[in-house]
C-alpha cells in the first residue's frame, strides 16, 4: 500500500502536505498529553509491532503485493490521534531507512494508513464493542479497507488530472477502472482479513494481561 516516490504529480505532494502539516502538528499536541510512565512502553512496543508486520509483504495474483498495519489496534488502544502520529512515525523511518514508500509520498502514505485508518477503526470499534466480542476485528479490517480506498483514489485520478497533450499521462497511468479493483479485492478478501485477525488476537491478548495484572 505504500506509494512510492515519481507516482503522484507535484501538486499532489504539495497539496498533501499542506493537509497534514497541521493535522501532524495537532496531533502531536494530543500525543505530549498523553504520554506518561505507563503508557510509553506499550506504545513504543505496539508501535515496533506495527512497523514488524507492515514490513511482511504477501504477494497477491496481478504482480502486486500487500500488508497489515496495526493503525486499528493503536486507535483502539490509544486514541486516533495518538495512532496517527505513532504510525506516521513508523512510515517515516520505513521510507527513510528501508525505502519502503517515498519522502514525497510520505504525507499520502500517513493520510491514507495513518490518518483515515487510525479514525475508521476508532470509530467502527467504539460504534460495535457493546454488540460484539468481535468488534476488534472488524475495526481492523474496516480501517485498512477505508486506507485502501483512499489510496487507489489517489493514484487514480493521476492520470485523470496529469496528462500531456496527447494524453499520455505523466505520473501513475492507471485509472480508477483498475486502482479501485486491483486494491480493494485483496484487501477486502485477503488483507483486511489478516489486519482482523492481528488486531482481534492482539487487542485480547492485551485485555487479559490487564485482566490478571
Amino acid at each position: 500500500m505504500h506509494i512510492p516516490d515519481g507516482y503522484l504529480s507535484p501538486a499532489t505532494v504539495a497539496t498533501s502536505y499542506a493537509v497534514m502539516i497541521p493535522l501532524w502538528a495537532y496531533g502531536f499536541r494530543k500525543l505530549k498529553s498523553f504520554l506518561d510512565e505507563k503508557t510509553i512502553p506499550l506504545l513504543g512496543s505496539l508501535s515496533a509491532l506495527s512497523f514488524l508486520v507492515m514490513m511482511f509483504n504477501i504477494p497477491v495474483p496481478g504482480g502486486t503485493s500487500g500488508h497489515a498495519i496495526g493503525t486499528a489496534l493503536l486507535a483502539i488502544l490509544f486514541g486516533p490521534w495518538v495512532a496517527f502520529i505513532a504510525v506516521s512515525f513508523v512510515l517515516l523511518i520505513q521510507a527513510l531507512v528501508f525505502g519502503d514508500g517515498g519522502i514525497s509520498t510520505w504525507a499520502v502514505n500517513a493520510f491514507d494508513m495513518a490518518f483515515i485508518a487510525a479514525f475508521a477503526g476508532y470509530y467502527a470499534y467504539n460504534a460495535l464493542k457493546e454488540k460484539t466480542k468481535y468488534a476488534p476485528f472488524v475495526a481492523g479490517w474496516f480501517s485498512i479497507n477505508v486506507a485502501a480506498l483512499s489510496d487507489a483514489v489517489v493514484l487514480g485520478i493521476q492520470p485523470w488530472l496529469f496528462s500531456d497533450a496527447t494524453g499520455k499521462p505523466l505520473y501513475f497511468p492507471f485509472g480508477l477502472e483498475v486502482t479501485i479493483p486491483a486494491m480493494m479485492t485483496a484487501h477486502l478478501l485477503i488483507f483486511g482479513v489478516i489486519e482482523g485477525v492481528f488486531t482481534q488476537i492482539v487487542y485480547t491478548f492485551l485485555k487479559k494481561r490487564e485482566v490478571q495484572a
